[in-house]
């Protein structure tokens, strides 16, 4: 979020597998062959994930985040346009008198060992030479977003530019426009198993993010109580 403090994503290992019995030009003109293949296949997926520009760290907390809450945020790539420099975000956050008591309760140890259930987001959402943060912290237990804040940098350090703390809440990126995700319940739903999700999308403009759009989703379920899929519906 950035749970984002975190680490960053890494490629996904694999390793063709050789026959010691192939004659060994065969390998070396087919590894050449192999090789060229790799290099355009990375070089397209590269060109398409700069698109974005958007830089995710992965999760401290040991508990993910349910998948409806992310699915706002694309899979992050580095952005070649816009500055992207890491920040210690629960130092922002602690220092930050406008964050609520409780969100920084949470913050005051870690869930295990040095892990704070954080979320960190590197993206450009304001039009800012250096990419804004979007923060995400969740709760250790059941990883429940309890806020949602994004900074700007500015000549000073970093501005709070906005903030969300009506849990569950969760901030992501799409299309370059920020998305807050608050997942809905009725009476009796566990926290694993929200009856629907509303989606709220936010525009910079004149200094500040201003709400444009909103839907909201209920989910169907089986027979059992299991959820089974989602069903959207405008409001």
């Amino acid at each position: 979020m950035t749970r984002g403090g975190g680490a960053d994503g890494g490629p996904a290992e694999g390793r063709p597998a050789a026959s010691s019995r192939l004659p060994g030009g065969w390998w070396r003109a087919a590894g050449t062959a192999l090789a060229g293949t790799a290099a355009v296949a990375l070089l397209m997926a590269g060109c398409d994930a700069a698109g974005d520009g958007v830089r995710s760290e992965g999760s401290a907390s040991d508990n993910p985040v349910p998948s409806r809450a992310r699915s706002a945020t694309p899979t992050p790539s580095p952005s070649s346009s816009v500055a992207y420099k890491k920040v210690d975000a629960r130092a922002l956050l602690r220092k930050d008198p406008t964050v609520g008591a409780e969100v920084k309760k949470t913050l005051a140890k870690p869930c295990t060992a040095d892990e704070y259930p954080i979320d960190v987001t590197y993206a450009s959402l304001t039009g800012g030479q250096s990419a804004d943060v979007i923060i995400n912290v969740m709760t250790c237990a059941d990883s429940v977003g309890i806020g949602s804040y994004v900074y700007r940098k500015d000549d000073k350090g970093y501005e709070n530019v906005f903030s969300n703390e009506q849990p569950p809440v969760y901030a992501g990126v799409s299309k370059g426009e920020l998305e807050i995700t608050r997942q809905t319940y009725d009476t009796g739903d566990a926290v694993c198993c929200p009856t629907g999700e509303d989606v709220l999308t936010y525009r910079w403009a004149k200094h500040r993010f201003s709400e444009y759009s909103r839907y909201h989703t209920d989910y169907s379920k089986t027979v059992d109580g299991n959820e089974a899929s989602a069903t959207p519906s405008e409001d």
